[in-house]
C-alpha cells in the first residue's frame, strides 16, 4: 500500500512514512493510492469479532508492506483496547427504532480521539525503534486531540509532543485532562487565538522546511493518515452489528475538522453500504452552509457549548475534495490555495452536487444544542454531551427512510459540566480515576499568535538535552 498526496507534488510514500511524515512536503494531506476493498464474505467474517481483532483486520490492508506485520499490529489493537471502560470498547445503544449511538468515550480520555491515538502511539514507537530514530510530534487542539495524544505519547521514549491549544476556548476538563499530566516528553502551549489560529501554525511548521527536519516533526491531528486509518473500525463494527454488508446503514458525526466523518466514508469505500453521512454543526457552520447551498465561506471563529466544532477551516475536507474533484491533483491544490487566501472555496456546480447526494448536514446554535440535550434526556433517558446531541438531532433530521442510522457519540458528558448544567440541571461525574483532576497541578506555556514565537518554544523543548 502506497500514498499519495492530495495536491500531488510529494513523493508516493509506503505507510510507515506516512505515519512520521504527518502532512505532505507540498502542503497536501496523504491518502491511499487505491482502495482496499473487503468482498460481502470478508466484511460477514468479522462479525462478532472482539473489537481489538476487527480492528486490526480493518486496519492491515492499509499497512502492507511496510515494518507492521499483521501479528504486531493486533498486538498493537489489543494493548491499545485493553484499558478501556466498556468491555465491547465502542457499544451501541438503542434511542429509537432505527436510530443507534455508537459510544466512543469509554477510553482513557473520554473521547473518541482515543480509539485512534492509542494505536498511533504504539505505531510510532514500533517504527521509530525499527528505526532507531526519534520524532518532535506538533499537534493542535480544539479540545479533545490533546489530550488523547498525550495520553497515547506520555512517557514514551522515542517521542516529543507539544500540544497546541486555544487558551480558554476547551473547557476547564479539556484543558485539565491536557495541562496535569506531568511528563518530561510533554510541552503545552497555550495560545492566544482560535482554533484554526492553532491549526495554522502547525501547517506552518510543517511547510519550514529546514525547522520540519532539524527537528524530525511529525504530526496526530487528523491530518495524519493513521488517525483516518484508526477511526475506520468502529464504524465498520457499528454497521456489521445492524446487518451490513447484507442491510444498509447511514452515519451521523458531529463533525470539526471532518476527519471522523471522512473514516466513515473511507469505511464505504472500502465495500461497506453506508447510504448517507450526516454532518452536524454548531454556530460554526461552514460544513452545513457547503451542503445545503455551495457556501464554503470562513468567517470568525464563535465560541460555543460545543468548542471541539469551534472550527472554520475543516483540514480534512480536502481528502474529499480530492476524490470529488476525479483525484485531480493539481486542480485540488488550486482550490485549496485559492480557498486560504480568499476564504471562500470555489467548486463547481457538478462538484457540489456530487458531495451533495452522499453528505447532509445540519446546524444548531447554543439554544438548540441544549433544548436537544434535554429532549434527549426526557424522551429516552439517554444523557448526550452537547456535540452528540448535535449528531444526533442531525441524525433524526437527515437520515433515509427505513435505514437504520448511527449516531457517533464523540466524548462524555462529564467533560462539559457547565453546558450540562444549563441544559439538564446535572452535571455529570467523571469516572473514578479522574477523580482528583481539579486538584492537579497544571504545566503550560503561553504564547502569543506567532509563528516564530511557537518555533523557538518547540526548538527549545527538543533540545533541551542536548549536550
Amino acid at each position: 500500500m502506497r500514498y499519495v498526496s492530495t495536491r500531488g507534488a510529494a513523493p508516493s510514500r509506503e505507510f510507515d512514512d506516512v505515519l512520521l511524515a504527518g502532512l505532505a512536503e507540498d502542503g497536501g494531506l496523504f491518502v491511499p493510492e487505491t482502495w482496499p476493498v473487503f468482498s460481502p464474505a470478508e466484511w460477514r467474517a468479522l462479525r462478532g469479532l472482539p473489537y481489538a481483532e476487527l480492528a486490526a483486520r480493518v486496519m492491515a490492508p492499509f499497512m502492507t508492506g511496510g515494518a507492521i506485520g499483521f501479528d504486531d499490529l493486533q498486538a498493537i489493537t489489543r494493548a491499545s483496547y485493553r484499558g478501556f471502560d466498556h468491555a465491547a470498547v465502542v457499544p451501541l445503544v438503542q434511542l429509537e427504532p432505527s436510530l443507534f449511538v455508537l459510544e466512543l468515550f469509554h477510553g482513557p480520555t473520554l473521547a473518541f480521539k482515543d480509539l485512534a491515538l492509542q494505536v498511533a502511539g504504539r505505531l510510532f514507537d514500533h517504527v521509530l525503534s525499527a528505526r532507531d530514530e526519534r520524532v518532535t510530534i506538533v499537534g493542535a487542539t480544539s479540545g479533545d486531540t490533546g489530550s488523547a495524544a498525550i495520553e497515547a505519547c506520555r512517557d514514551r521514549l522515542r517521542v516529543d509532543i507539544a500540544i497546541l491549544h486555544p487558551e480558554g476556548r476547551t473547557s476547564e476538563v479539556q484543558r485539565r485532562q491536557m495541562t496535569t499530566v506531568k511528563a518530561r516528553n510533554v510541552l503545552n502551549i497555550a495560545l492566544s487565538g482560535t482554533f484554526d489560529d492553532c491549526q495554522d501554525l502547525v501547517k506552518a511548521m510543517f511547510a519550514d522546511a529546514p525547522f520540519r527536519t532539524e527537528l524530525r516533526l511529525s504530526a496526530v491531528n487528523s491530518i495524519n493518515w493513521a488517525r483516518i486509518a484508526g477511526q475506520i473500525p468502529y464504524f465498520a463494527a457499528a454497521a456489521l452489528a445492524l446487518g451490513a454488508p447484507d442491510r444498509p446503514v447511514a452515519v451521523a458525526v458531529p463533525t470539526g475538522n471532518f476527519g471522523n466523518i471522512l473514516a466513515a466514508w473511507a469505511a464505504r469505500q472500502m465495500g461497506l453500504p453506508i447510504e448517507r453521512f450526516i454532518v452536524g454543526s454548531n454556530a460554526n457552520d461552514i460544513l452545513a452552509r457547503f451542503l445545503a447551498a455551495n457556501d464554503m465561506r470562513t468567517a470568525g471563529v464563535v465560541e460555543t457549548v460545543s468548542p471541539s466544532m469551534d472550527i472554520q477551516v475543516s483540514s480534512n475536507f480536502e481528502r474529499l475534495l480530492f476524490e470529488a474533484l476525479g483525484r485531480d491533483a493539481p486542480e485540488t491544490a488550486r482550490t485549496m490555495v485559492d480557498f486560504r487566501a480568499s476564504g471562500t472555496m470555489k467548486v463547481s456546480r457538478e462538484v457540489w452536487q456530487a458531495v451533495r447526494r452522499d453528505f447532509a448536514g445540519l446546524a444548531l446554535d447554543d439554544a438548540a444544542t441544549l433544548a436537544e440535550i434535554a429532549r434527549i434526556r426526557a424522551e429516552s433517558g439517554y444523557i448526550a454531551d452537547p456535540h452528540t446531541a448535535i449528531g444526533i438531532a442531525a441524525a433524526r433530521a437527515a437520515a433515509p427512510v427505513g435505514v437504520p442510522v448511527i449516531a457517533a457519540a464523540t466524548a462524555h458528558p462529564a467533560k462539559f459540566p457547565a453546558a450540562m448544567h444549563r441544559a439538564i440541571g446535572i452535571r455529570p461525574g467523571l469516572p473514578p480515576r479522574l477523580d482528583d483532576l481539579y486538584d492537579r497541578q497544571e504545566h503550560f506555556v503561553r504564547a502569543g499568535n506567532s509563528l516564530g514565537e511557537v518555533e523557538t518554544l518547540v526548538r527549545h523543548f527538543a533540545h533541551r538535552n542536548d549536550a
